[in-house]
């Protein structure tokens, strides 16, 4: 029985990730800052899937939540086989519309926490000579748009620049960039998504299973949908002057209002 543990669990991609690991029988480590909801989620994967749940309050904007989830990554003795870095959110506005203080905190959870408990767990599973880490990122990583998408793609960077450094100690890495996905993400920021076309939305369940797969594979990348695949390949292509013009317009049609 090996042990999964996830950061941001109690809804969302995060919550997805619990239910398919816990279907197949990984125990897990359920990590968020609602003790109620965490302990609610997990009696209900445990009942459900017979796994053992083990709960973990903590908030990564904190230097304590950050140190309680790396020293639970770091224990030998209970040792974690998969880091599922999911914990996330986004600020509504501009920049310069936003705070510099959620602007540092958003830095704290999607950059600082990542390299922690990326780095706690890597260091307990080369020891062991085997395990796997997820870091959670956008296809917000791949254009010019807000300091959400500079953080994502800090968080891409980081993680395949430690995957080759990792190559042949049996611990894999992988950045996983969704698209839309229908969670409590825009309804936490207060960011209206009625405008946003049906198309561009991901079903969590489907995104999950398609990455946990290319994890398996080895890939150090995953962008789980062929449109989204279309899309970002298109990027690759577009200048950088047109493509800053481009994603402005589009966050301002289809980004938060």
């Amino acid at each position: 029985m090996t042990t999964a543990l996830i950061t941001g669990s109690t809804a969302g991609i995060g919550a997805a990730f619990a239910r398919r690991l816990a279907a197949d029988g990984h125990d897990l480590v359920l990590v968020a800052r609602d003790t109620k909801r965490l302990r609610e989620q997990a009696t209900e994967l445990h009942d459900r899937h017979g796994i053992e749940a083990e709960v973990l309050t903590a908030d990564l904007a904190t230097d304590e939540g950050i140190e309680a989830v790396a020293g639970r990554l770091s224990d030998l003795k209970n040792p974690v086989d998969l880091l599922v870095n999911n914990a996330g959110f986004g600020n509504k506005g501009r920049y310069l519309d936003v705070s510099m203080a959620d602007e540092l905190r958003m830095l704290k959870v999607h950059c600082e926490a990542v390299l922690r408990l990326t780095s706690a767990a890597a260091e307990a599973m080369r020891k062991r000579g085997r395990g796997g880490i997820v870091n959670v990122a956008s296809v917000a990583a791949f254009v010019p748009r807000g300091t959400y998408g500079a953080s994502k793609a800090w968080v891409v960077q980081f993680t395949q620049g430690a995957a080759k450094d990792l190559a042949g100690s049996g611990v894999r890495l992988m950045a996983l960039c969704p698209g839309f996905v229908r969670t409590e993400f825009h309804q936490r920021a207060g960011m209206g998504t009625d405008n946003i076309p049906n198309w561009m939305w991901l079903d969590a369940d489907k995104l999950v299973a398609t990455a946990l797969t290319d994890l398996a594979r080895g890939k150090t990348l995953s962008i789980p949908d062929p449109r989204y695949k279309v899309l970002m390949g298109m990027v690759k292509v577009t200048p950088r002057a047109l493509l800053g013009g481009i994603s402005s317009r589009t966050g301002r049609k289809y980004g938060p209002q």
